[in-house]
């Protein structure tokens, strides 16, 4: 191990954190400073704001890992992630909801719901469950780097999960967004420029673009039985139609967190940041590109990983994953595939990649829960700009404790997983009052807030009682009822998403139309304010 060279690397890399912390927290001067940014951030900083605290360690390690087992059916995801995430995200959504967070005087994404439908149960509830919810997906971020840290460095999990976690705290804890923004735009560059590198070197470790992708269709014979089974067709294929495989990559990987994006709070909260729609569109460009890069290399990367582990070691990605006695882990195939088969600057290049990514998610999500505890659930009146700031800060460190215990606490292999269930949930709460808010002007707030916590309710309860994967990891259903799932195929694998949505928008629909007549004019905006 370079130790001048990775200590050189850390030095520019934490100085220039360091140095960006510090100017956003000296212009940090209001609370709505550190809430959205003081609104007039440029278009190009959003965009890449916006894309690295989408793109994390749970795409590049967990996603792409999840690649390794499933192939390169997860471009789909990328598809999705693309056309959904950025440009109906910043067309559909983005323009309205800048527009309508300007006319309101809004801060966050629970504000926004509790304004727009002058329903104060709903923002506090909105907030609540984030505040609950929000520390699992955060934990999925942190645990990727630091696997990273411990396969790259040799370094003890806690240790790298503490290290890490401290210096997230630290800027975010002072920075505010504008803080969180600067950085977001300097390590986007970094995450840009070392996937775009870690491509061309993959391919050029594996003969070539069309060689590599001939070796990987020629893995099909060496899929596993039990893989084989639910419908693993190989890894340049989608699994069978309908399978369980099927169900897992489309349902919940593909459309869970395809779909999900559109309701992600921390991302809703980027598009107050810009002055102007135009800069919104302005910004479209920039995300997108980004964004290809970012899940388009991590996917194929993943699944090329396969080629590489059969020419070296005779085994699988996964497999591969379990030499020396360890358990087979999903989240260690991208770990382990950068420190065998690239050169030792790019691994730690590419350790700095993830340090970017984890870092910049993880400080949306702070600053989420921190919101959420300080300004949401208690939002007093007239209170000073100091005190707010105080408390958003408090905020960001009660956070940061509950999602550092659930990363010690949380099983391996639970990335894509944790991931996935966040952006679901989101998805079933939030997206069709969110959509409602901005497109329908006859919903109600009752028909919001029913269509709220009905969906929250039974995608908790689909978690905990009948999607297999899920309510095996948290063992409710085992210690209640003596078995994994009360439900039997194919419920036990279709996601719960599949089924809440649909359950969230028949319900703010029906519940709507039910209190119409008295909720009349009530939730008029004024065309010209909008």
């Amino acid at each position: 191990m370079n130790y001048y060279l990775l200590y050189g690397m850390l030095a520019l890399f934490v100085g220039a954190t360091s140095l960006l912390g510090y100017l956003g927290y000296r212009h940090t001067k209001s609370s709505r400073d550190y809430l959205i940014a003081g609104g007039n951030v440029h278009p190009v900083l959003m965009a890449l704001a916006y894309g690295s605290t989408f793109i994390s360690t749970s795409a590049i390690v967990g996603f792409g890992g999840a690649a390794g087992v499933y192939g390169m059916s997860l471009l789909w995801l990328t598809v999705f992630n693309i056309f959904v995430g950025i440009f109906v995200a910043f067309v559909v959504f983005g323009l309205k909801t800048r527009a309508m967070a300007h006319a309101l005087k809004v801060n966050t994404f629970p504000e926004f719901l509790g304004a727009r439908f002058q329903s104060p149960f709903i923002r506090r509830f909105a907030a609540g469950v984030l505040s609950l919810t929000m520390p699992l997906y955060a934990a999925a971020v942190m645990i990727g780097g630091a696997r990273y840290m411990e396969e790259a460095l040799g370094m003890d999990y806690v240790a790298a999960l503490t290290v890490f976690a401290a210096i997230v705290l630290g800027y975010v804890y002072f920075g505010g967004l504008r803080g969180v923004i600067y950085n977001d735009a300097f390590q986007s560059t970094i995450m840009f420029v070392s996937m775009a590198v870690l491509i061309v070197l993959t391919y050029v470790k594996l003969g070539g673009v069309t060689a590599a992708h001939g070796k990987l269709e020629a893995l099909r014979a060496l899929v596993p039985a039990a893989l084989a089974a639910k419908g693993h067709q190989g890894w340049a294929s989608m699994p069978a139609f309908g399978s369980e495989i099927w169900w897992f990559v489309v349902s919940t990987l593909v459309l869970g967190v395809g779909i999900g994006v559109l309701a992600q709070p921390q991302l809703a909260v980027r598009y107050m940041t810009v002055a102007s729609s135009r800069d919104l569109n302005r910004a479209l460009g920039v995300g997108g590109v980004f964004i290809l890069f970012m899940t388009g290399v991590a996917f194929t990367v993943g699944a090329l990983s396969n080629v590489y582990f059969v020419e070296a070691s005779g085994r699988l990605a996964l497999a591969a994953t379990a030499a020396g006695g360890a358990a087979p882990n999903v989240d260690r195939v991208i770990p382990l595939f950068i420190a065998q088969a690239m050169p030792e600057w790019l691994k730690y290049l590419f350790l700095f990649t993830l340090l970017s990514a984890a870092m910049s998610t993880l400080s949306g999500q702070f600053h989420l829960i921190s919101s959420s505890l300080s300004y949401d659930l208690n939002p007093g009146r007239g209170r000073s700009d100091r005190r707010t700031l105080l408390l958003n800060r408090a905020g960001t460190v009660a956070g940061f404790a509950l999602t550092l215990a659930l990363s010690l606490l949380l099983p391996p292999g639970i990335i894509a997983i944790a991931t996935a269930l966040f952006f679901g949930f989101c998805a079933s709460a939030f997206l069709p009052m969110y959509a409602a808010a901005l497109y329908w002007p006859r919903v109600t707030p009752a028909g919001a807030a029913w269509s709220m916590v009905a969906a929250s309710v039974t995608y908790l309860v689909l978690v905990l009682v009948v999607h297999e994967k899920e309510a095996a990891i948290f063992g409710v259903c085992q210690s209640l009822f003596g078995v994994k799932s009360l439900a039997s195929a194919p419920w036990t694998y279709i996601d719960p998403l599949m089924i809440t949505l649909p359950i969230s928008a028949l319900t703010l629909w029906a519940v709507s139309m039910a209190t119409q007549p008295a909720a009349e004019g009530a939730l008029e905006v004024k065309e010209e304010a909008v």
